[in-house]
């Protein structure tokens, strides 16, 4: 039998937890703080933006929510994180990608302090997190490693296979694996031969942003299943990048869509927040 992960149940109790700590920072006269910025009107980022800032206010971490309109500059937006990277009582600095096709991701995500990276995008976290040396971690692979916690999957000398290569979950992901014991194989959309290696995996993480693209053929008996995808199917639904219906029976772990890795990410974004909260005491 497959044992369904619930991300909306863990998020909760890290969430309650989180609360607990941000109240004692609060009793050191420290407000957490994080500044999330969104440019433009993308649906999409609307709900994205929402839900965080929900979660933010949930926790007792000050949510400055900061809406700005499509035309507004690079050189604006560098302003603002010059602004809050130099403000001490601010901890975390989101910005909410994508951005307007005239704006440079790159050197928006880069100009955010390190120290101030909440999302963990910054290519010095990124390097502490490829040395084993993290101080942030790009929240979606930080959850599924709680997953992994939660559920007592320990991934030492097993098999993992990726599936995706981007620098927001699968490059991380393998690295955090790797950090782990795992024994890490990155795949994606031009491996050959894939379905053969994701059937070796112990642990299968699917990020190839492609729908229900992950059948029942692409598991092993008794894996552990990990979903990261978000689509619309035909009819509108919601669906991961796995076929939850083909995999569910056959995986021994698996993460739904929704309430699966989603939750979690955002749970990840408010621990790291709280977490260079309560380092601004030493």
């Amino acid at each position: 039998m497959t044992v369904i992960m619930n991300g909306n149940e863990l998020s909760k109790k890290i969430k309650e937890n989180l609360r607990l700590r941000a109240t004692k920072l609060k009793e050191q006269n420290i407000e957490p703080s994080l500044v999330v910025v969104l440019v433009g009107e993308d649906p999409a980022s609307q709900v994205y933006v929402r839900n965080k800032t929900r979660a933010a206010e949930q926790i007792g971490i000050n949510a400055i929510d900061i809406r700005l309109p499509e035309t507004t500059t690079e050189a604006e937006i560098l302003d603002l994180i010059a602004k809050y990277n130099a403000d001490e009582t601010v901890h975390g600095i989101l910005v909410q990608l994508p951005l307007p096709k005239h704006i440079n991701e790159d050197r928006i995500t880069q100009a955010i302090s390190p120290l101030k990276d909440v999302d963990g995008f910054h290519p010095v976290n990124m390097g502490h997190l490829f040395m084993n040396e993290p101080l942030a971690l790009p929240c979606t692979p930080h959850g599924i490693m709680e997953f992994f916690k939660e559920y007592n999957i320990d991934v030492t000398g097993k098999n993992a296979v990726v599936i995706g290569r981007s620098n927001i979950v699968g490059r991380p992901m393998a690295a955090l694996l790797l950090n782990a014991n795992a024994t890490v194989t990155v795949t994606h959309s031009r491996t050959q031969n894939l379905k053969e290696i994701a059937r070796e995996a112990d642990i299968l993480v699917v990020a190839i942003g492609r729908g229900e693209f992950v059948d029942a053929d692409y598991v092993k008996e008794g894996a552990v299943v990990i979903d990261v995808g978000m689509n619309r199917n035909a009819a509108g639904k919601l669906v991961g990048d796995v076929d939850f219906a083909s995999v569910n029976g056959k995986a021994g772990y698996l993460t739904p869509v929704p309430r699966g890795v989603g939750p979690m990410t955002i749970a990840m974004l408010m621990q790291q927040t709280i977490e260079f909260a309560e380092r601004s005491l030493n």
